[in-house]
């Protein structure tokens, strides 16, 4: 959007007369205290004259159209032309549609990548795009609106609630049938706060007033075994619900006490490795795990679905004449056939590895390698005929390497037992009812392309992509499930005589790169090929453009 103004702009709306001087100088007083407000934003938050008149005059002067945006503005369903995370990221509310031409309204300090984009976006849908301007605290109040439509029958059932049993029984029901893996129960400075975690982005779903705060954390914590009088973090667990093992988690903060509750499926069936969207096949898969006197290590940040692929390679590796022991905190997934451990508060990872390895294990899965003695119990367990699964917290598979030493396992250790490290991402689905299809734009190709140069991949770009739209089925988010992406490093001889020769993990990254290895970006361009996630998605997970 060009500029063309010269003078500020409070200057220039003195002289239209649109306002005063003494209102410009309260904006400024205010934009000392708020430094990231823009001056027009300040005399529409601060009512200092007509609102409609002022974005009309702002827009004239930047040169572009502006309107005052509320609900008799918006004749469209929103989320019919773009969803809500493309909305939120650009702040673009789409408001008319005549005749093939369809007007977006965005911030006054929207930004060309921003327009570019949406222009983008609705030109493959057959639409031109006028852009307007309006505030952003109005585009913010329809986002947020938006989110919550999310869910939106929650508001009827906790407000109907005529006891906080009631509310608090609404508020785990509700989570469940909109398959949120986590609720949030967050006390601010006037009101409690209830967020669903759903498909790995969080959303609002309802405040709750401020006088039920006490009673809501005495009923939650009655449920969930907590002690009532200890203002401390605790866990707990809530088995009310059929099929559900729901885990809670407290946390004192200055405003009470926030609550976190983890939905955990009971009796859920373990999901086949290639459902996952591992991309190796059968036989490659065989190459790379089940190796015996080794170590395979899962890595990626929390809640990116490290425990699940574990056990899904866990029961693609399970027969009857193998002895399998897992030590878990805790177990959440119960399969039949293994010797599953939960540790508690007297055991640790190490302690109770040491016990499970005078139990005659032939593959041992430690539910997470968090410190040097459990990462040396581990290999030791490799050295000696087992084959030991675990997972690590790291941005990628190469970095497996790097975190094991700052454990301080030697690299003699790592080359000698480490066989296979496997990251991942979750990213999510696009939704099978609403998905749009459509043709790459030539910026979508260009980052593809480049990607494939840098690989050494020809990528097909001449198919099909989609977009994201929403829908009823995925919550108006256009998204629906998730999927892994992954990468799988293993330990040639070549990368195993760098790691005993001290070398960094950009050497190693570099002689894995002139093998077989192929970083996250690959199986995460291959899944947007296959129309089974969106390059915007990919972007927010991975950052590639």
């Amino acid at each position: 959007m060009e500029v063309r103004r010269k003078q500020p702009i409070g200057v220039e709306l003195v002289k239209r007369g649109i306002v005063t001087e003494i209102d410009v100088k309260n904006a400024l007083e205010y934009q000392r205290i708020y430094p990231s407000k823009k001056i027009g934003e300040i005399l529409h938050i601060q009512n200092a004259c007509d609102s409609e008149k002022l974005i009309q005059a702002i827009g004239d002067i930047i040169g572009t159209k502006g309107i005052l945006l509320g609900k008799n503005t918006i004749k469209l369903k929103i989320t019919d032309y773009i969803s809500i995370d493309i909305a939120k990221k650009n702040k673009a509310i789409p408001f008319e549609v005549i005749q093939g031409r369809i007007k977006v309204c965005f911030p006054t300090t929207v930004n060309n990548t921003s327009l570019d984009a949406i222009r983008m976006l609705l030109l493959n849908k057959g639409l031109v795009m006028e852009s307007y301007i309006t505030f952003e605290t109005d585009i913010d109040k329809i986002l947020k609106s938006l989110e919550g439509s999310v869910v939106n029958n929650f508001n009827t059932v906790s407000n109907n609630a005529d006891t906080v049993t009631s509310l608090v029984d609404s508020i785990i029901k509700t989570g469940i049938e909109r398959r949120a893996s986590d609720i949030h129960i967050e006390p601010l400075v006037d009101k409690v706060r209830v967020r669903y975690r759903i498909d790995g982005e969080l959303f609002t779903a309802t405040d709750i007033s401020k006088e039920k705060q006490s009673q809501i954390i005495g009923r939650l914590k009655a449920i969930s075994n907590m002690h009532q009088e200890r203002q401390e973090a605790q866990d707990g667990r809530i088995l009310l619900y059929e099929d559900y093992n729901i885990r809670v988690s407290s946390q004192p903060n200055i405003n009470g006490e926030k609550f976190v509750l983890r939905l955990l499926k009971k009796n859920t069936d373990v999901k086949n490795i290639f459902e996952l969207g591992f991309p190796y096949d059968d036989n490659k898969l065989k190459k790379s795990i089940n190796k015996k006197n080794s170590i395979t290590v899962i890595a990626a940040p929390t809640g990116e679905g490290k425990t699940t692929t574990l056990y899904s390679i866990i029961d693609y590796l399970n027969r009857p004449e193998i002895n399998i022991t897992t030590i878990e905190d805790p177990v959440e997934i119960r399969i039949e056939g293994l010797n599953q451990i939960e540790i508690d508060g007297k055991a640790s990872f190490a302690s109770s590895l040491r016990t499970v390895l005078r139990q005659d294990p032939d593959i041992i899965l430690v539910g997470e390698i968090r410190d040097k003695e459990t990462g040396e119990i581990a290999i030791q367990a490799g050295q000696t005929g087992h084959y030991v699964l675990s997972t690590i917290h790291t941005i990628d598979s190469i970095e497996v390497i790097t975190r094991l030493r700052k454990m301080g396992i030697s690299d003699y250790d790592i080359s000698s037992t480490l066989a296979t490290a496997i990251s991942q991402r979750l990213v999510r689905k696009l939704c099978p009812y609403c998905k749009q299809i459509r043709r790459f734009n030539e910026k979508e190709k260009d980052i593809i392309e480049s990607i494939g140069k840098k690989y050494g991949i020809n990528f097909d770009i001449l198919g099909n992509t989609y977009d994201a739209i929403g829908c009823k089925h995925c919550n108006n988010t256009g998204y629906y499930e998730r999927i892994g992406i992954f990468e799988v490093l293993d330990l040639t001889n070549e990368i195993k005589e760098e790691i005993v020769n001290g070398k960094s993990s950009i050497e190693i990254r570099k002689t894995a790169l002139e093998g077989n290895y192929k970083p996250l970006i690959v199986d995460g361009i291959s899944k947007v090929l296959q129309g089974v996630t969106t390059l915007e998605e990919l972007n927010n997970k991975l950052l590639i453009y």
